[in-house]
């Protein structure tokens, strides 16, 4: 992992998520790349000077951050991109172009209101990259490392297509991975589908050397289990799946995805089950 990208717009929860992302930078000793999106749509008669006069201000300012925040990466470098368009997806074009490892992105769930577009975009942003995406809340005081990882089961095909990424980074920073069994339903052959997952997954982490436990829970509401579970257990960083459900022309995270990213109040990894199509 090389290169990180962390999508800013100055406010406090992008400001925030930079600083989360040193810290993987500083493990991973790789470069992070600041991307601010221009997305004002200024009608063609209005004077050109307006949107130049922006994008000059917005690069001093991301100049600044650089410099201010250079100093705390211990081996890689902070460089930055202005681009315009819709704020996602110049991220997503951001990420193909540098063959980003990692999307940095904050949150502030569905209370409070920012100005900025971080907040706003950040469903989109989750939904669009090309690449696993990390979102994390203005309030959340992280730790100096990631020592527990919670990576949910439940009987969805793509719940596996967590556990390979998952455990490169559990590696990387020397984590526990919590495996979570989530029962949500009395079928049998469901059921069964999460066991069998549970023990792949056992199995995978035993021959990488990885340090686990596994739980389970019975529940009704599958994001306020994993939630519930994260506090209890002091839960660092949460991995899901970015897509469980894709159509021709929209992509959308799953249920239990989406209620976490508006929920949690811990860091969320979201992954793709394909990477750079």
């Amino acid at each position: 992992m090389k290169k990180l990208i962390v999508a800013t717009d100055f406010s406090k929860n992008s400001l925030h998520a930079l600083e989360y992302a040193i810290m993987f930078a500083n493990k991973m000793n790789a470069d992070i790349h600041l991307v601010w999106v221009d997305n004002t749509s200024l009608e063609d008669n209005m004077i050109n000077t307006i949107e130049e006069n922006l994008r000059v201000e917005k690069k001093n300012f991301l100049e600044e951050l650089a410099k201010k925040y250079s100093s705390h990466l211990k081996g890689g470098k902070i460089s930055y991109q202005l681009r315009q368009g819709k704020v996602y997806q110049e991220i997503a074009k951001e990420a193909n172009r540098v063959k980003a490892d990692l999307i940095f992105t904050g949150t502030h769930g569905i209370t409070g209101y920012e100005q900025y577009w971080v907040g706003s975009n950040t469903y989109r942003i989750v939904t669009s990259a090309p690449c696993p995406v990390i979102t994390i809340r203005y309030d959340y005081q992280f730790k100096d490392g990631i020592k527990k990882i919670l990576l949910p089961l439940d009987s969805s095909l793509e719940t596996k297509q967590k556990l390979p990424f998952t455990a490169e980074l559990a590696k990387l920073f020397g984590a526990k991975i919590f495996l979570l069994k989530i029962y949500n339903t009395p079928i049998s052959v469901i059921r069964k589908r999460i066991d069998g997952f549970g023990k792949d997954a056992e199995k995978c982490l035993s021959e990488k050397d990885i340090d686990f436990v596994i739980d389970s829970v019975e529940t009704k509401n599958v994001s306020e289990a994993i939630i519930d579970y994260a506090g209890k257990n002091d839960i660092d960083l949460i991995t899901v799946m970015t897509e469980q459900n894709i159509t021709a022309s929209k992509k959308f995270l799953g249920p239990y995805s989406q209620q976490l990213l508006n929920n949690s109040p811990f860091p969320i990894m979201f992954l793709r089950d394909k990477i750079y199509e």
